[in-house]
Order: structure tokens, then sequence, then C-alpha cells
């Protein structure tokens, strides 16, 4: 693995008027990552996005892409990087080939050179039969597949994808997580997308949490659920505040109301039912115990649930 990272950021700053919408953010992301930042709508993750893929000058802070100078080497890098979007950037009125021999002139390929890229990826994506049809005939996922190939028709170094799922069925995700982890194994591409589906946050090498423009947690997946301090215990009451407080004082524990709910973490969380169920069972609704998810994780780090009507509320046109 190259000393230098793919990405280096440190101290990133990017404003909307007034609104933080990334706030003092560092991090490194090395050569041959599969790495993915999570958050949902109004987290910061577009607007990183936007930084890192050169769509928007950054405002302050250092960023180094394949060690070039983002605010110097802008031209440089974009040689260097493939770009899938999250709304379509195929012309749907083109075939799958039209599609990829404009993409490739772009890049300054042509003639048998571009022949040879197009077909090659074709293949790969399973779209050789498809090369002659208008790309408006094709399902959500292959359309998938016709932007991937574009992507990565110039033989990029490091693949940014923004929620690369959105609008795909179960089998679609699946394609496409396979074509990432092979890119990278066969081609050493380093990958980051940003995605708000907390399953899919699992299939990467790590994860960058973000939270209203912050990075508040990252790790690999199964060290960011080691942090969570046990099962998680969720109980439903009509009072959750009261018996939030009444909870952690008998037990010396520290409960959180979230959700209109009153959730702990215990290790052992099924042996706690029986001691909440006798003290205060006339006050408890319901009890559920699970282990460690990322939204324990997510939950943990903010106080909110990862679906939350404050963090809808951050959304603006600007980000997200």
């Amino acid at each position: 693995m190259s000393a230098a990272p793919a990405i280096y950021v440190e101290h990133l700053v990017h404003r909307y008027g007034r609104r933080l919408a990334v706030r003092d953010l560092t991090l490194r992301i090395d050569r041959g990552e599969v790495f993915t930042f999570l958050g949902p709508n109004g987290s910061g993750k577009t607007t990183l996005f936007r930084v890192l893929s050169t769509l928007i000058p950054q405002q302050a802070g250092r960023v180094r892409i394949l060690n070039e100078d983002l605010s110097a080497d802008a031209r440089r890098i974009r040689e260097r990087i493939g770009v899938v979007f999250q709304a379509p950037s195929v012309d749907g009125k083109l075939t799958v080939a039209e599609n990829l021999k404009h993409q490739g002139h772009l890049y300054g390929l042509a003639g048998s050179r571009l022949r040879e890229r197009s077909g090659e990826m074709l293949a790969r994506l399973g779209l050789s039969d498809r090369g002659n049809d208008r790309v408006e005939t094709l399902s959500g996922g292959l359309r998938r597949r016709v932007e991937l190939a574009k992507a990565m028709l110039h033989r990029p170094q490091l693949l940014l994808l923004d929620e690369p799922s959105t609008g795909l069925d179960p089998g679609a995700r699946s394609d496409l997580w396979r074509y990432l982890n092979e890119v990278r194994e066969r081609d050493g591409v380093t990958v980051v997308l940003t995605t708000h589906l907390l399953d899919e946050a699992e299939r990467a090498d790590r994860i960058g949490i973000m939270h209203q423009g912050e990075l508040v947690a990252l790790d690999t997946p199964d060290a960011l659920r080691a942090t969570v301090g046990g099962d998680a215990i969720t109980i439903r009451t009509n009072e959750p505040q009261r018996l939030a407080e009444a909870i952690g004082t008998q037990h010396n524990c520290l409960c959180m109301v979230v959700d209109g709910g009153v959730r702990l973490e215990q290790p052992d969380g099924h042996q706690w039912i029986p001691r909440l169920a006798e003290t205060f069972g006339d006050q408890i609704d319901s009890i559920t115990v699970g282990k460690p998810t990322l939204e324990d994780v997510f939950i943990d780090r903010t106080g909110h649930q990862f679906w939350d009507g404050q963090n809808e509320q951050q959304e603006t046109a600007n980000d997200e």
C-alpha cells in the first residue's frame, strides 16, 4: 500500500450562508479501501462528496486526492477519478455504446483504443449484448451498470459514488457491490461512496458516520459496533423521561430518551428484563433487546435516531 493516501482531508469546512454543512472534518482514506460515508439526509455527506469530486471548491481546510492538492490541481485530479452521481448522467435517447463513446471523447479516447475500452467495460458489467439498446429501455439496475461503465472507462484510480443504490432492487444492489469489490481486487481502485442505507454501509472496509456536518465515528463496522456498551435495551412507556430518570437512579446507569422511548446499553441485556419488569413493571408497555447495530452506534454518538425529524430539518436545496 502506498504511503500517500487516496484521500487526505484536514480541517475541512464548508458553509452555505450561515449554515455549516461540513464542520472541521479531518480523515484519511488509504488506497485500495472500500470506504463509506454513512449519514441521514442533512448530515453533510453530499456536500463532502461534491468537494471530493471537484464539483464545488473547498472553502477552508486542506484536501489532497491521489497525492494532488485539490485547490491547485483539480483538473489533474479529474483525469484520475471516476464519478457516479445519484442523479442519472446517461442520455436515455442514446444507446449504451453511444453513451460510452461520448464519455470516452471527454477523456481523449478515440479510435481503436476507445473501442477496446468500451468493449472491455461492457463485458465486465454484463452489457455486451445491450450495446445497441437505448438506455431508456433498460431497467434501473442496467442503467446503473452503464453509469459504472462510463465512470471506469478511463481506468481511474479512485471511484466516487453518491448514493449508488438509490432506486435499485436487492438483486441489482448485490450486482453493484459485486462489481465494486471486483474493481478494488482486480484493478486496485479505491472506492468511496455515500449512503443512508445502514445495511449497505456494512459492506465497506471502514465507515465514517456523519451527523450535522461532523464526522462522529470512524472505524470498521465490527469495531464501531463494539464501541456500544453492551446490548441495546429499548423500553416503551407513557412517561419516558420520568422512567429514564428512575431507572438511572435505581441501577446507577445511563438512560436516554430516544424517539419517545427509554434506551440503555448493558452487557447481557436479556438479564435486565426481569429486573426492570419487577421494579417498573406498571410503567412499562414493552421491552426489546438487541445486539448493537450501526444505528445503535449513531444513537450512542448523537443521542438521536438515524432517521429523525431534527436531521430532516437540516436538509436544504444546497445539501443532500
